[in-house]
């Protein structure tokens, strides 16, 4: 599955203009950015998944191109899809960005897989 390399481009700039420490990771098809090892946005086909405050999540839904994330079927608090609609020009692209920025430090990293070697 493709993903859009010139908004994911976009996405690498805004993190080196704010001298944030991050790397691209293979993921769902797309590619993530990874920040303090955990999960901050994903680039999916043209979409961005971004995981933002569940306290901010609800007025979120309401602007324009922002919509629920529901992979399995049923919506993720604090998890967000969002469309070109929300992120076209500059500063809608960096007000995401700076949301899922700001929730990353009071996010949950993933648990580690153990590996199974024999």
């Amino acid at each position: 599955m493709a993903y859009n390399a010139f908004l994911a481009d976009r996405i690498a700039q805004f993190f080196i203009e704010k001298r944030v420490s991050f790397y691209e990771k293979k993921m769902f098809g797309g590619t993530c950015f990874m920040v303090n090892e955990k999960m901050c946005v994903v680039v999916l086909r043209d979409e961005i998944m971004a995981r933002i405050h569940p306290e901010v999540y609800e007025e979120s839904l309401k602007k324009e191109g922002c919509k629920e994330m529901n992979f399995t079927g049923r919506s993720m608090k604090g998890y967000v899809f969002l469309t070109d609609d929300a992120y076209d020009l500059d500063v809608d692209l960096q007000y995401w960005l700076q949301l899922a920025l700001d929730f990353n430090p009071l996010a949950k990293a993933s648990k580690k897989r153990k590996s199974s070697k024999n």
